[in-house]
């Protein structure tokens, strides 16, 4: 069975490419006797307003798009947390500190010279000590440690697919 999901984060009304979205899915699953989730991704507590998501419902609903069950993202904040523990324990998850204004200047550095702009993995590198002196002054993230080898999948619409990994920074999660 075919399972799809739209996934609109409540900070906001739904806009055209949300609908297209949502509208694509949801004939997907209807197509295919599978179902159709709304996820509402409500992990930025500050942004996200239950009047948000009623609006979302409500225009869904005036399209004649139904979901088969609704999943807040919230609700799910423990498992993620196991997760990333599981990943810390692994060594495929590290912290880093930049701000968004360091990184900034680390691309334009990068394209300045040349260079494509990827993470460094400066995180990496950092001491027990130096961790603990920054996080006394900023927070940070956490990336997750991609092997720098060829990735390589089959997409369902553009077939077979491969990218450097080298060639991409370790994404954000945290």
């Amino acid at each position: 069975m075919t399972t799809t999901r739209f996934a609109p984060s409540p900070t906001g009304f739904l806009h055209i490419g949300n609908l297209r979205t949502a509208l694509f899915n949801y004939l997907i699953a209807r197509k295919s006797n599978g179902s159709f989730i709304l996820r509402i991704d409500d992990t930025d507590p500050e942004r996200s307003k239950q009047e948000y998501v009623d609006a979302i419902q409500q225009d869904l609903e005036w399209l004649g798009i139904t979901w088969d069950r609704m999943e807040r993202q919230s609700d799910r904040l423990d498992r993620y947390a196991a997760e990333a523990d599981k990943l810390r324990g692994i060594g495929r998850f590290y912290e880093c500190f930049e701000t968004p204004t360091e990184l900034d200047l680390k691309r334009k550095k990068q394209l300045n010279m040349g260079k494509p702009p990827v993470y460094d993995r400066v995180g990496l590198s950092l001491s027990d000590a130096e961790k603990d002196a920054l996080r006394a002054e900023r927070s940070g993230h956490w990336r997750f440690l991609l092997d720098q080898s060829r990735i390589e999948w089959t997409d369902g619409i553009l077939g077979d697919i491969s990218i450097d990994a080298a060639s991409v920074s370790d994404p954000v999660l945290i």
